[in-house]
């Protein structure tokens, strides 16, 4: 089997919901050897994102795209030990990041936790529907060096920018990276809300942490 069958087989099991099928892959994965990086984001995250699509497009429901989300959880409760095992222990850094108040989607945002926590950083992923405040207590809290805050409805998406505005009121904007992301978050919008950056996928995510931080 190539690895690219291999990244189908799990992106399969994630969307037919086959949690046993699902966790023995990871498991193989672990003891294979294979770069977990990858599996994570071309076999878990492909899955996972096919199951938001279905979601998305009104043929799978909350049950589904929860049970989806417990299976990609238990799978990474695997793979992500290995992981930093493998790695240097010190942290690259922390990152705090949840979807805005009022919206209660977060299959691309556990994505990105997923990938940033493989790639060294401390994550504190505070959920969906989680109010601007909350996100910048729990910042502050945890001597953050990134806020994440994901949107995917339109009407949502000025809680990103209130994120910033708070920060600003308070004076400790300078404190924080502030990176936003979601389907309908662009530019031109990520220049509006004065944040530091946006990312379309969990790779750039991780990509525009690490710039940010100069890692």
């Amino acid at each position: 089997m190539t690895q690219e069958q291999f990244f189908k087989e799990i992106s399969d099991a994630i969307i037919n919901l086959e949690k046993e099928k699902a966790v023995e892959l990871a498991h193989r994965a672990v003891n294979e050897n294979m770069n977990l990086l990858e599996v994570i984001e071309k076999g878990f995250g492909d899955g996972i994102r096919r199951i938001g699509d279905l979601w998305e497009e009104g043929e799978f429901f909350l049950p589904e795209l929860m049970l989806g989300g417990t299976i990609m959880q238990e799978s990474m409760d695997i793979l992500l030990p290995k992981l930093k095992s493998g790695g240097e222990n010190i942290s690259s850094g922390t990152v705090v990041i949840a979807t805005i108040e009022g919206d209660i989607h977060s299959i691309g945002k556990t994505i990105v936790g997923t990938m940033l926590s493989a790639n060294g950083f401390e994550v504190y992923d505070l959920g969906a529907d989680v109010p601007a405040e909350q996100i910048i207590e729990t910042a502050i809290e945890k001597n953050a060096d990134v806020i994440g805050v994901s949107a995917l409805l339109t009407t949502t998406m000025f809680g990103q920018k209130k994120i910033v505005e708070i920060l600003e009121e308070k004076g400790i904007r300078s404190k924080f990276k502030v990176i936003i992301g979601g389907a309908p978050v662009n530019k031109s919008w990520t220049e509006e809300c004065k944040a530091d950056g946006f990312a379309g996928s969990a790779v750039e995510a991780v990509k525009l942490v690490k710039e940010l931080l100069n890692k």
